[in-house]
């Protein structure tokens, strides 16, 4: 299971950009969202509506629980940097395993082609 030169140089690539992303990361999710409440005669059921927020939220599992946090202004632009890092860490583990995936694949056809000899 032995990369090519140019798998070789991809995962080297995406070795050095995981090791200089490495830092502060946030798990979970941020989104931004605007809500309609449950008073019927507020202005977010009006026509058209205009909707309370927006608001950062950040969601997240704990403990095999799915927890909502609401942003302040202030703590999403501390955070944001930490989303963005965590993002883009993500994007960098999943193009490290399709390489790999690649290379397994490639390794599996090559030993599927050599012919069965007798073995020494």
């Amino acid at each position: 299971m032995e990369p090519t030169a140019a798998q070789r140089a991809a995962l080297d690539k995406i070795t050095a950009d995981i090791a200089a992303a490495a830092g502060p990361a946030l798990p979970g999710t941020l989104t931004i969202r605007a809500y309609a409440c449950g008073k019927p005669n507020c202005r977010c059921h009006a026509d058209p509506p205009r909707l309370h927020g927006p608001y950062a939220e950040w969601t997240r599992k704990i403990a095999g629980k799915t927890t909502t946090r609401r942003l302040t202004p202030r703590e999403l632009a501390e955070y944001q940097p930490l989303f963005e890092n965590a993002k883009k860490l993500r994007a960098l583990l999943t193009e490290l395993q399709d390489l790999t995936l690649e290379i397994i694949e490639e390794a599996g056809q090559q030993g599927a082609a050599k012919p069965a000899g007798p073995e020494a």
